[in-house]
């Protein structure tokens, strides 16, 4: 006998297993200096900058 599923699954059944895979939005804060929005607790790409101190020198 192999392994495997028993009987059918229906469609609903399927998809409310699949009803979790939704993606979430990144949260997004402003950068104290210069306003970007940057993920929380990272250096901001454009001043460089974290926690009003300059972290990375940028052009």
């Amino acid at each position: 006998m192999a392994i495997g599923p028993k009987g059918k699954h229906s469609k609903a059944r399927r998809n409310k297993r699949r009803a979790n895979w939704k993606l979430t939005p990144p949260n997004l804060v402003r950068c104290s200096k210069c306003g970007e929005l940057v993920m929380p607790h990272r250096v901001c790409k454009s001043c460089g900058t974290y926690k009003n101190k300059v972290v990375v020198e940028t052009e």
